[in-house]
């Protein structure tokens, strides 16, 4: 294991010097640190970003984009269901690539709390169907394929969780919880953003409460958020939207 001479990384006086910086890159670095040493290299500027972004003093928020950290690393706990579910579809489809998430996670982002809850199951446009047969004969749960706003507030039932199977967009960023592709926070709030219809409790303030929230507590890739929500056909859309939440890292 590699000693680090963390006395070189002046992390007080890089907190000090740098906390009303929104964002930093390696230009900025640079000049932080040949205060100190003025003839220090590119390289040694970027292993010393390498070991403070490893120990939680910067966090990486784009290529070549950071900020002090003040927020954390997201991850949350696989419900049971979920996990009986991704096991059994991973059985009968071994190759499909399968994203899930519960939208009951949203409840400690909003000041209203949403009693229905949605399980997503994102797959390959191809396969959604068979997904939907095989859970109908395996799974007791109320079943949904891309379920339209009709749909919706005629059959969804108010007291059970119910499953919605979507099309999975390609390049679509998820994290990988205990062998579950889990949607990463940064595709959660691009989805509540572009699907106005399945995420309607989450839209108009409670989604500017959501979006706050997280983008405060929790460390977000605002790059790979952007490059899904091109995908999406949202990004400037997008872009408008975090510029009108002001204030945020203040």
């Amino acid at each position: 294991m590699t000693t680090i001479n963390t006395n070189k990384l002046h992390i007080d006086e890089l907190k000090s010097q740098l906390q009303f910086t929104k964002e930093l890159n390696s230009d900025t670095i640079l000049t932080f640190y040949k205060e100190f040493e003025p003839n220090i290299k590119q390289t040694t500027i970027n292993w010393r970003i390498h070991i403070l972004v490893q120990i939680g003093v910067l966090s990486r928020i784009g290529k070549g984009k950071f900020v002090l950290s003040e927020t954390q690393n997201y991850s949350y706990e696989i419900s049971p269901k979920i996990k009986s579910i991704h096991t059994k579809l991973k059985k009968e489809f071994p190759y499909l690539t399968i994203c899930m998430w519960d939208t009951a996670i949203l409840n400690e982002f909003m000041v209203h709390q949403v009693g229905k809850f949605y399980l997503l199951i994102e797959v390959e446009k191809e396969a959604m169907l068979s997904v939907f047969y095989f859970l109908k004969e395996t799974s007791n749960l109320p079943i949904f394929v891309q379920p339209t706003q009709d749909i919706i507030e005629k059959y969804f039932p108010n007291d059970k969780q119910v499953v919605v199977i979507k099309p999975l967009v390609s390049e679509a960023p998820m994290q990988d919880i205990k062998g579950v592709n889990m949607a990463s926070l940064e595709k959660i709030l691009i989805d509540i953003f572009c699907d106005e219809v399945l995420f309607s409790a989450y839209q108009g303030g409670e989604m500017k409460t959501i979006f706050t929230e997280i983008l405060t507590k929790y460390n977000l890739n605002q790059s790979r958020m952007l490059r899904y929500a091109d995908r999406r056909g949202k990004k400037n859309s997008i872009k408008e939207y975090l510029n009108s939440i002001t204030n945020l890292r203040q």
